[in-house]
Formats: C-alpha cells, structure tokens, sequence
C-alpha cells in the first residue's frame, strides 16, 4: 500500500506541476498587460494574486451570464464512441475500485433529508439518456451516451436548497470540486450510473460520475462517494491550482 501511495503522491505533484503551468499560459495575460489593467507591482507577489484573483472570479461571473442557461448540442446513438476515452491525472491501474454493495452516496449541508443513499436506491430513480461532446481542457473532445438521473430530480428529492449557491462533491480518490446551483440545475445535467448503456467500469467513475456537459470535463467529477449544499465557495481540486472555476464550453 505504502507502494501505491508513494506512485499517487509522485503522479499527483507532477500532475499538479503541469496544470500550474497551464493556468499560468491560460490566464491570457502577460505580466506586462497585467501591470497596466491593475497598475500593480509585478515584483509584489501578493498583489499579484490578488490582481489574477479578481480576473478570475469577472470571468466566472461573464462565463455564469454565458453557458448557465444555454443547451449543448446532443447527437444520435451512431456518433457516440464505444471505448470512450479514461482521463484522470494518475494511471489507470490506480483508479479507485469502490464496492458496489457496500456504498452509499454521503450528504451534507443545506439538504432536508441527509439520509445515505445505496446504489439500489439510485438506480430507482428516474432516468434519461444524453449524447453530448465531452470537452477536455487539455484539447481531446469525445461524444458520449450517459445514462442517469436529471441531477435537479435528485436535488429536489433529497429536499436540496435549491436557491444555494453551490453544490460541491468529494470523489474516493481525493479529487472535489464544486459547481454553481444554476450548473447544477441545468436541464442536461445528470448525475449518471452508465456510459454507452453498460454500467460504468471503475476507469469511467464507478459508481457515480456527474454529467455536465456544459463544462469542461475536469467538471465532471468521477467516483464521487459524497455531496453537499453551501452557499459558502468551495474551489475545487484543479481550480485551487489556477484553472478557471466555472470553466463553460
């Protein structure tokens, strides 16, 4: 075990290396131009946060009046792929591997009913059907089917404050993130249990990945064992490391 964990901790740090980078690229500004939108110190490195801080957080509110309400194109069964794509910042052979029987989905927060929910339990619930367009922010795209439950149905089961801000998710490999209640009640957005009408296998999020195609796919958390309500900002594992936060497509 102490085997795995140091292979994690080594694939973790690099991976983190190279987003640090990225956002950086990403930001869309050079030092310079960031010196004249603020009139800020470059050599001051707080200001500097603070400067690159308040971008991010204009951009989410423009990206928020952007995609909140907008639908992604959806596409027939014939282009959706088969063997779509595993993504995860470590190797696929330390993907977690949760036991079906055993789980139960953890709540939390500004939710009436913080009753665990098994796997039976979710797969009662009603469910639909998408094809859309997975967008990777490192520059791969996929078209997939996804089958689950409209996220909204679930939030309004549980008895979710639905005029929060957020919804944010725990994963069983130490990955969170957290997303808008606007994303969350979006009519695309499912919380899903199949990809291409097979159960998902661990290296697609087993048992529980949400769908929301609406976003970048580091949005779309995998093996998520917990969820909560909050009007407080949670940030997420990337976001916390220079990507954007609501980071629409």
């Amino acid at each position: 075990m102490s085997a795995i964990k140091d292979s994690k901790d080594v694939l973790r740090q690099g991976a983190v290396r190279t987003i640090e980078r990225r956002a950086f690229l990403k930001q869309g500004l050079s030092l310079g131009a960031l010196t004249l939108l603020t009139g800020c110190d470059v050599t001051d490195q707080d200001s500097v946060q603070t400067a690159l801080n308040a971008i991010s957080r204009w951009n989410d509110r423009v990206q928020a009046t952007l995609f909140s309400n907008r639908l992604v194109p959806t596409y027939p069964e014939s282009a959706a792929v088969k063997d779509f794509r595993s993504n995860q910042y470590y190797g696929e052979d330390a993907v977690p591997k949760i036991e079906g029987s055993s789980f139960k989905l953890g709540l939390s927060g500004l939710i009436d009913n913080r009753k665990p929910w098994t796997l039976p339990e979710l797969y009662a619930l009603p469910q639909t059907s998408q094809v859309t367009r997975h967008v990777c922010v490192e520059g791969w795209s996929m078209i997939g089917k996804w089958t689950g439950v409209p996220f909204r149905t679930f939030l309004e089961r549980i008895g979710a404050d639905l005029s929060a801000k957020y919804v944010g998710f725990e994963c069983a490999d130490g990955y969170y993130s957290s997303i808008d209640m606007a994303s969350a009640l979006h009519p695309q957005t499912l919380l899903t249990f199949k990809i291409s009408d097979e159960t998902l296998a661990p290296k697609y999020g087993y048992p529980l990945k949400l769908r929301v195609p609406t976003k970048l796919g580091f949005k779309n958390p995998k093996w998520i064992t917990a969820m909560y309500v909050t009007n407080r900002f949670s940030g997420g594992f990337w976001e916390d490391r220079g990507y954007n936060w609501f980071s629409g497509i």
